[in-house]
């Protein structure tokens, strides 16, 4: 099927087609639209995560998330696609985040942490033998002076500024939401029930503390926090 349709431009990862396409970054991006939707908000104070959640009958229900992740203290990250893809480059950031921290002696920047991750990404779009990234990241967090910042990352290494967006399946009608509902100017409250309530549009009655997952990074002490379900549940009653 790929294959009639790059008619062969789309073997190696290295060839343009003549239209100028590269059309293994195109199917990675196809599979973040075909995953979880995914959906981050800040206002001027905090970033709210939240995620839609497969659930499965005979899963097991366990502590932490497969869509929501935690880089530093200080910066988290929601993302659409293949999430063992994901962990790698979670991983890395990881480290990267500490190597700051070391040499430095501070903590690394959003915007400086995105960068790195969107560089490894975009060199695994122009060396043979390797494949893009099939996930997309929408990494929030509070800098040291204060300021918060979200930032998206795509399979082709790009990056974008937002103050609340949403990836995957949904992220067409969740985005529409946003645009009618989103005010910069809005307390944490609102703001941590705003990408819930969008997950609500999207899934309708089901929506609940087993299929969502939601985390905090807020301004009172500026650390990444992954509810639980009990948590979530006490969130979701509230419209």
């Amino acid at each position: 099927m790929f294959q009639q349709a790059g008619r062969g431009y789309d073997m190696a990862i290295t060839q343009f087609s003549p239209e100028g396409r590269l059309f293994q970054v195109e199917y990675a991006i196809e599979a973040v639209r075909r995953g979880t939707t995914a959906i981050v908000c800040k206002n001027k104070n905090s970033v709210v995560f939240a995620v839609e959640k497969k659930s499965i009958e005979l899963q097991e229900i366990k502590l932490g998330s497969e869509k929501i992740f935690k880089i530093d203290d200080h910066i988290g990250v929601a993302i659409a696609g293949l999430t063992a893809d994901a962990r790698v480059l979670i991983d890395r950031a990881r480290v990267q985040a500490q190597i700051n921290l070391l040499n430095y002696d501070e903590k690394i920047s959003v915007k400086d942490i995105t960068l790195n991750i969107c560089e490894y990404k975009q060199a695994f779009t122009q060396n043979a033998g390797v494949r893009p990234f099939g996930v997309s990241f929408l990494i929030g967090g509070i800098d040291t002076d204060g300021t918060t910042a979200l930032f998206l990352t795509d399979p082709s290494g790009a990056m974008w500024g937002y103050k609340a967006f949403a990836i995957g399946s949904g992220a067409n009608e969740a985005r529409t939401f946003l645009e009618e509902h989103y005010d910069e100017n809005m307390n944490d409250e609102e703001l941590k029930l705003l990408p819930l309530r969008a997950l609500k549009e999207l899934m309708g009655d089901k929506l609940n503390e087993n299929t969502c997952d939601m985390a905090f990074i807020l301004q009172e002490d500026r650390t990444f926090r992954l509810l639980n379900l009990e948590e979530k549940k006490e969130y979701l009653q509230k419209f």
